[in-house]
């Protein structure tokens, strides 16, 4: 079985792994100069490979056509992507929230063990190979054409990434060969990425770290306002608006209409308003001749202090015996609630991983194998399903990758 493979990051090279393991004959093709472009630079060059919670856990962190994945993660599934970086001579390291990690912090590692696997396997990888169209006839997919010419196979499979970092030549391009191949794409969007906010104040605070705060979202879904999200961690202000994991998590779950999305920011998600009151009250009087600003120093950062009062309306330099019940209430309202309105989802360039993609509808997900032309595959973020923030992505880029691989070498062979 002669199979192709464009694409040579987390699904591509999984792909290669199990069609070798299936006894294929493989031709892996990578438009870059090297393999795994992006898996360098994900979990900031660290590479989050996959996250160590049980199966339920693990399910829960998908978002969007969890169900077509379950024979993807039958082949591969997380713990078996710790079992093979492992064989591979990859010793890997569990960290908070259960992520798990090369014990080097080198993304590299995961690459160079893939592609040294593969390289010993047998398959032929062609760098600097860019596919332009593909080869269907009758509905049958017979191969690609290239840059450099023709390659005919007698399987291919399409790992080409989604949109997001497009740096690492995840530029759509197989959006555009699915949809030659009479595809439809369900339109694509940034996913855990940064969020742009309406109020301009965020910039005085760039830089400034959140740590054990409570996001809460609210958004008008079906014509119904709801909150959409509510979870504590960690935040950070930006020039532009809000980002840190918190927000990363949120911008996946965004409605389509997503623009006026209301954010509060419980600051302070361990007291509530009654207990915030109390100590307000008794710190007062302990220090009543001083100014305002010097509590709020007590409570939050100085920046973020005075930006509250200023939202309040209230002069820092107020002496505190002056400050009336009507202005201490402002101040733990919006201590409990510091309110932030979504403008937008920042672009594919700072987004880690695509929402949208490929409709999986026209996908069989048993086998990876197009619905509508025979002997087309397609794997990874190019689908329509993405996760959560933590491994998860690559290890369903993985867990899609394999499926495609050992069905592509072994289906009515």
């Amino acid at each position: 079985m002669k199979i192709g493979i464009v694409g040579a990051g987390a699904a591509g090279l999984m792909a290669t792994k199990f069609a070798l393991d299936s006894g294929a004959d493989v031709t892996l093709l990578e438009k870059n100069e090297k393999a795994g472009k992006k898996i360098y630079i994900t979990g900031k060059g660290r590479c989050n490979v996959t996250n160590a919670c049980d199966k339920e856990d693990f399910m829960k962190n998908l978002v969007r056509n969890p169900r077509f994945l379950y024979s993807a993660l039958s082949v591969i599934d997380n713990k078996g992507v710790m079992s093979l970086f492992e064989s591979l001579g990859v010793p890997l390291k569990v960290e908070r929230g259960e992520r798990v990690f090369p014990e080097s912090d080198h993304a590299s590692d995961i690459t160079k063990a893939l592609e040294n696997y593969v390289r010993r396997g047998g398959a032929n990888i062609l760098y600097n190979t860019s596919v332009k169209a593909l080869i269907i006839n009758d509905g049958v997919c017979l191969g690609v054409v290239t840059d450099k010419g023709e390659m005919r196979f007698d399987r291919v499979i399409l790992a080409t990434g989604g949109l997001s970092y497009p740096s690492t030549g995840s530029d759509g391009d197989g959006h555009r060969l699915m949809k030659s191949a009479g595809h439809s794409i369900v339109p694509c969007r940034p996913a855990l990425s940064p969020l742009e906010t309406e109020e301009k104040w965020v910039s005085e605070l760039m830089g400034l770290s959140l740590k054990n705060v409570t996001l809460h979202a609210y958004a008008t879904v079906k014509g119904k306002r709801k909150r959409i999200y509510s979870e504590q961690g960690e935040m950070l202000f930006t020039h532009f608006g809000v980002s840190g994991p918190l927000v990363l998590t949120l911008s996946s779950l965004l409605p389509e209409d997503y623009r006026g999305t209301e954010l509060r920011i419980d600051l302070k998600p361990a007291l509530n308003e009654a207990q915030l009151d109390a100590r307000f009250l008794r710190d007062f009087a302990n220090m009543p001749n001083k100014q305002l600003i010097s509590f709020m120093d007590t409570l939050e950062p100085h920046a973020l202090g005075e930006m509250i009062l200023n939202l309040c309306g209230i002069s820092p330099y107020i002496q505190i015996n002056s400050v009336t019940a009507a202005q201490r209430k402002s101040i733990i309202s919006t201590v409990k609630a510091l309110p932030l309105t979504v403008k937008n989802i920042r672009s594919f360039d700072e987004a880690i991983v695509t929402r949208g993609g490929v409709n999986v509808k026209e996908i069989d997900p048993s086998t990876m194998q197009s619905k509508l032309v025979k002997n087309l595959y397609a794997a990874g973020e190019l689908l329509d399903a993405d996760a959560l923030t933590g491994g998860f992505n690559l290890t369903i880029a993985f867990a899609m990758g394999a499926l495609a691989g050992k069905s592509a070498a072994t289906i009515d062979a």
